[in-house]
């Protein structure tokens, strides 16, 4: 979506999905949101983040996720912008 958190709808939305605490919720509500691809990219956003902060190389990842280099690169430079809220994803997913 949008990167600006000032945007009326982007606000709820994060307002919305704050607001949901159960697994299957999330779940359904993603599914209503997102296309398969898009779940599928966002799922692969995350596992990308986790491969990278373990050390794997980004060649390796892409061949892993069967995703291409460019798209390993863009999760790469993600986590050097956001790597702190990324960190608070992964600890809370690695529970």
């Amino acid at each position: 979506m949008t990167n600006n958190t000032n945007d009326a709808a982007y606000l709820s939305l994060v307002q919305h999905l704050t607001e949901l605490t159960d697994s299957q919720e999330i779940d359904a509500i993603l599914a209503a949101l997102l296309t398969d691809k898009e779940l599928q990219d966002i799922a692969n956003r995350v596992r990308i983040f986790d491969l990278l902060q373990h050390g794997v190389t980004q060649r390796a990842i892409s061949q892993q996720l069967g995703v291409g280099i460019a798209t390993v690169s863009r999760g790469a430079k993600a986590l050097q912008r956001q790597e702190d809220a990324i960190n608070k994803l992964l600890k809370v997913h690695r529970r």
